[in-house]
């Protein structure tokens, strides 16, 4: 029987269970539900799903945008035995022609023949019908509830996590419920979760790793009060999410470094020193994409009136085929940051410590190191263990790591001979600590030197104008003897010729002062035009199209 639908069956079934649980619905209509309550659906759910002809096994996806009707769902999917894959929503924007062509391509990809849905994807039930796809709605599926949970083995998956990148075609992560429970018993420690006065805020999304696993399967595994609302929620007002954790005393939150960028600036401009108090927050985590240490200050410093503590910050590094953590900082030490030569560390790929104000020097986070259970080290081209402060490609071993892939060409295993998974992550490995450089398909390479594109993006950020976080490096001639480089930005004066020809020469010169190279092109577009994934990371090498030819 799997270790992890155990646990969170007793967690459930146990005091904990009946103290601790889900609030969803906020601001408007706020309902709390136990962890009792929501295994109480849950067994019902699974019930129908066993009636209805699931088998051990079976790929099932949801598609849901309403946390309350998440939870008990990927629940009873794990009680009935199956897998559950978050499948992308369709926003107001998509076309959903396009949108359900890619769902088909999903749901072949991973062998599902069944999708739950709910509020307010139900409405797509007659796109799913032309298509053939079959589903079941969360408000009609229910049975007699399921009195024991299937069983399955620890090697079963459990979840098959989508992934995009710089491709179109889709990728899904196969997570066992070993890797799960390794995974998750590593966060609770280096956490230091306490099912006793924790609550978890958050509105990430589902159908990514941090929201799926780190803030619903871990709250729901180990009874820990859990407050969610959507990213629709967020982006609508930035300000619910210090809100929340005002109201209900929040002391773990996670976001990517443009969600604190956003909530920074928003609180700068409230008047009203009592209008939040965030004094309770113990960890605020950072990941999920390059944490920007200015971000990072911007935060705790527009945070600093209303009681954060700059402490809480930590920042964190993860990948869905770890499950979600590979490293943690140590909590409540705030962020630390690694500043290094940035000759060294572009020609000859070292991480020579500097003083912080030495002129161009490259200021890199701290990570902490990996969690329980797995171990990291940065390797060179022929696959040869590198000492610390030497860069190269990091590579993660232990019971977390996925075995392989689905893919639309089939399964793809992710594990050499010895273990070890390949992260595609250019980083190095300081007192025990992970540092991250970027992403090895997108450094760009001129002169024999290795720029890394965040440092181009962020001094492009800097200049008045550019939307916060959307800016992209893309690499030009790639692999050629003449490689170079451009950098697209978003702006809401994007069309002002104008102020378009004052922004490209700002941006020329900050990138200049940064990295010493001046781009070949500054593209300057209006919001929403740099491509993303659906979780809002951006895509790089999609964006190479959006430069002019010549």
């Amino acid at each position: 029987m799997s270790t992890f639908v155990n646990t969170m069956l007793d967690t459930a079934t146990g005091p904990g269970g009946r103290a601790k649980g889900m609030t969803t619905g906020e601001p408007n209509a706020p309902l709390r539900r136990t962890w009792a309550e929501v295994h109480e659906r849950a067994a019902r759910l699974a019930g129908g799903l066993v009636e209805g002809g699931a088998q051990p096994g079976a790929a099932v996806a949801v598609l849901a945008a309403d946390p309350a009707e998440i939870a008990p769902a990927v629940q009873a999917v794990w009680m009935a035995g199956g897998s559950t894959t978050m499948l992308h929503q369709p926003t107001a924007r998509t076309d959903l022609a396009e949108w359900a062509a890619d769902t088909i391509k999903v749901l072949s990809m991973i062998d599902s023949k069944l999708v739950l849905l709910g509020s307010p994807f139900d409405a797509l039930a007659g796109v799913l019908d032309q298509h053939g796809i079959g589903y079941r709605k969360l408000d009609e599926l229910a049975g007699e509830p399921l009195a024991a949970p299937v069983e399955v083995g620890e090697d079963a998956t459990a979840l098959l996590q989508l992934t995009s990148g710089s491709t179109a075609d889709p990728k899904a992560v196969r997570i066992t419920h070993g890797n799960l429970m390794s995974n998750a018993y590593a966060m609770r420690t280096a956490a230091a979760l306490d099912t006793a006065t924790d609550t978890m805020i958050s509105w990430l999304p589902l159908f990514h790793d941090m929201g799926m696993v780190g803030f619903l399967t871990i709250p729901m595994l180990f009874g820990i009060d859990l407050v969610k609302v959507t990213p629709v929620d967020f982006l609508a007002r930035p300000t619910l999410w210090p809100d929340l954790i005002s109201r209900h005393r929040g002391t773990i939150t996670a976001a990517p470094n443009f969600a604190y960028s956003i909530v920074a600036r928003r609180m700068s401009t409230v008047e009203d020193d009592n209008a939040f108090d965030l004094s309770s927050m113990r960890l605020a985590l950072n990941g999920a994409e390059p944490i920007d240490p200015a971000a990072v200050r911007a935060f705790t410093d527009a945070g600093a009136r209303f009681g954060l503590r700059p402490e809480s910050v930590m920042c964190a590094y993860g990948m869905a085929e770890v499950t979600l953590a590979v490293a943690f900082a140590p909590v409540f030490t705030g962020l630390a940051v690694d500043v290094v030569d940035p000759d060294q560390l572009e020609a000859e790929h070292r991480a020579v410590p500097v003083p912080e104000d030495t002129p161009n020097a490259r200021t890199f986070p701290l990570l902490g190191p990996p969690v329980p259970g797995l171990e990291v080290h940065a390797v060179d081209e022929d696959r040869n263990v590198l000492p610390e402060r030497h860069v190269g490609q990091l590579r993660v071993r232990g019971e977390a790591v996925t075995p392989g892939y689905l893919t639309v060409d089939g399964p793809l295993a992710t594990q050499n001979a010895e273990g070890w998974l390949e992260t595609g992550d250019e980083g190095y490995v300081v007192d025990g600590q992970i540092v991250v450089c970027g992403r090895r398909k997108d450094v760009i390479i001129m002169g024999g030197r290795n720029i890394y594109p965040t440092d181009i993006e962020r001094a492009a950020c800097s200049v008045e104008g550019v939307r916060p976080g959307n800016a992209v490096a893309v690499r030009l001639d790639a692999g050629t003897r003449r490689e170079r480089f451009a950098v697209v930005v978003e702006s809401k004066s994007a069309g002002d010729d104008e102020v378009e020809k004052a922004m490209r020469k700002e941006i020329t010169s900050r990138v200049v002062d940064a990295v010493g190279l001046r781009p070949f092109a500054v593209v300057v577009l209006k919001p929403g035009s740099l491509p993303k994934t659906p979780s809002g990371k951006l895509r790089r090498s999609a964006a190479t199209s959006l430069v002019p030819a010549g």
